[in-house]
């Protein structure tokens, strides 16, 4: 990553200011945000879906993971066909990819189908994403680009709220598939804001690394589809010799031959480890994979809890983040004007720190009795959390990057991220498992005479099982904030020194 390296392709790449590149952004930001919130829109409607297929939570679970696992996997491949072929040709496929397969889950009739169709739409927000991060680090130049990141960080803090609120107003009103076919309109909007406003960038020859992606696809998907499903089989036998240590045992190790392929691919890794040698792009991987983890772990407990504890509608849980969402976007505008001048260590150690002790916080407080203001207010916290950590994490991490490396350090970011989702999503399903059996409660249940919550008998050990998951997600906050006070100061010139 030597000046000259850079300076190769600066012709190319060099941010100018002929052009505002902010139209640009909201319109990425638009398309970005939608795929977002498909990551936590299926955690409100996990109940009617459950009643609607006549499922198990487990398996309803994988609705969630599918689409996480689909998006995760490619998006190293997909930062490098950016490069390639054109950030913005990757994006508009992208997006009609996914437009696609919402309409598909909308009209499915099997939770197989579902869950295929989750699928195939995880591919598509898989296109997508990294091209938005690769852009922004292209047209913005290294002084300005704070700002540009704080708004996209922003963006996927608030679409992680959004999605559950969002997700129970559609599921009261219009039923469960309306969570996939909101996505058409905006979908064909953000295809013709992004076909305008977007430019066309250069782009470079790479050879691709299909052994890295083989090596990487089967790992994540022996790794996660263990852990996930471990429960169900009683951590035994699935079939014949396949058994699920087996699987999650193969999986680390194909993972590490991945990585071992990594560093021995000297034509073009699908991750350059060089990318590691910046200590903050190393640092905030880690943070935001945590990140990923919390936010995809918290939401189911907390839906279940709600509706089938409290008896609330999925439009009633979903407000119950309110003060989560409103703390978080009121505070975002704030978080950007920081995020250019004030050490990241400082705003980031504060973010963890308070999300940490809300997620605590609203564990200790998920009874079967407590009152509605005991909810909202470790969720405000949650919000104030929030804010300080998606937007300078995101800046922090390729703010010191050469910008020829914008495809791949997007895509090696994007995929920490959804690998600490799809993680989440797994690691969550087996802790509910493994909770309720404690006590002695099934897996799969449904509420009494039609209504939305358990029996009286069960409630309360139903929402010490629940609140007792909460904490999953608490105690791996502890590693993101952990690297987080790591994070050493910005290297570019335009950086205040405060």
């Amino acid at each position: 990553m030597t000046d000259a390296v850079t300076q190769t392709h600066q012709p190319a790449d060099h941010p100018t200011e002929e052009k505002d590149p902010w139209p640009a952004l909201f319109a990425l930001c638009l398309g970005f945000f939608m795929i977002l919130v498909d990551s936590t829109i299926v955690s409100v409607a996990t109940p009617a879906i459950i009643e609607d297929f006549d499922a198990e939570v487990n398996t309803v679970v994988w609705v969630t993971s599918a689409y996480l696992l689909a998006y995760a996997v490619p998006v190293l491949i997909t930062g490098r066909l950016g490069d390639r072929y054109g950030p913005k040709k990757l994006y508009l496929a992208g997006l009609t990819v996914f437009t696609l397969a919402s309409l598909w889950c909308g009209l499915t009739s099997t939770i197989e189908g579902l869950i295929l169709a989750r699928v195939v739409q995880g591919l598509g927000a898989s296109m997508m994403t990294p091209q938005t991060m690769a852009i922004i680090t292209r047209i913005f130049p290294a002084v300005r680009r704070g700002k540009a990141m704080a708004l996209w960080g922003a963006t996927a803090g608030v679409a992680t709220l959004v999605g559950p609120i969002l997700g129970g107003v559609l599921v009261d009103a219009l039923g469960w598939e309306w969570i996939f076919f909101i996505n058409v309109p905006v979908g064909i909007l953000g295809f013709v804001l992004a076909w305008r406003l977007v430019p066309t960038l250069s782009t470079n020859t790479h050879r691709f690394d299909w052994l890295g992606v083989a090596l990487s696809g089967a790992g994540m998907f022996l790794l996660v589809f263990g852990i996930q499903e471990g429960d169900q089989y009683d951590w035994g036998t699935i079939t014949g010799q396949v058994t699920v240590w087996r699987m999650i045992i193969l999986g680390l190790v194909v993972l590490a031959a991945f990585f071992a392929w990594q560093h021995y691919n000297r034509k073009e890794p699908l991750v350059p480890l060089a990318l590691f040698r910046d200590r903050n792009f190393s640092l905030a991987n880690i943070a935001i994979s945590t990140m990923g983890f919390a936010i995809t772990g918290m939401a189911i407990p907390l839906m279940l809890y709600a509706q089938l504890v409290r008896g609330l509608s999925p439009t009633e849980a979903a407000l119950l983040l309110v003060p989560m969402a409103l703390m978080s976007i009121g505070l975002a505008r704030y978080v950007g004007g920081l995020t250019d001048s004030v050490h990241p260590r400082l705003i980031t150690g504060f973010g963890f720190t308070a999300i940490v002790l809300s997620l605590v916080w609203l564990s200790a407080v998920m009874t079967a009795d407590s009152a509605t203001w005991e909810i909202l207010l470790p969720m405000a916290l949650l919000g104030i959390g929030n804010a300080g950590i998606w937007a300078p994490v995101s800046a922090t991490a390729t703010r010191n990057l050469p910008l020829h490396q914008a495809g791949a350090g997007a895509g090696v970011y994007n995929a920490t991220r959804q690998v600490g989702a799809v993680l989440g999503a797994a690691g969550i399903a087996v802790l509910i498992d493994s909770r309720l059996a404690a006590q002695g409660l099934p897996t799969s249940f449904t509420p009494e005479g039609g209504a939305s919550r358990l029996p009286a008998a069960v409630q309360g050990p139903f929402a010490e099982a629940m609140s007792q998951a909460m904490l999953l997600p608490a105690a791996i906050l502890v590693l993101g904030l952990l690297a987080s006070l790591l994070f050493e100061r910005p290297q570019h010139d335009g950086f205040v020194r405060r």
